[in-house]
């Protein structure tokens, strides 16, 4: 599996949540969802027939962004540090 910090590459978003949102998109992109079917990844992600790393990446990217909104856990810190 391919993991992306931000501080490695560099990338433009330095949002929280933005290297697992690098992650999924890496992981959407390089499936055969999207390769082979020519699907987009919105497609793939809609019709559950991208792999389960992808799936499990999905579910890892919803917690985080869940985490941003929950007003308990801004005392602890966002996930995906």
């Amino acid at each position: 599996m391919i993991t992306y910090a931000p501080e490695e590459l560099g990338l433009a978003d330095t949002s929280p949540c933005a290297a697992i949102r690098a992650d999924l998109k890496m992981c959407l992109l390089n499936s055969d969802c999207c390769k082979k079917d020519n699907k987009t990844p919105r497609e793939c992600l809609k019709d559950n027939s991208c792999p389960t790393e992808c799936m499990q990446l999905r579910h890892t990217f919803f917690e985080c962004k869940r985490s941003l909104l929950d007003a308990r856990r801004r005392f602890r810190g966002h996930k995906g540090y």
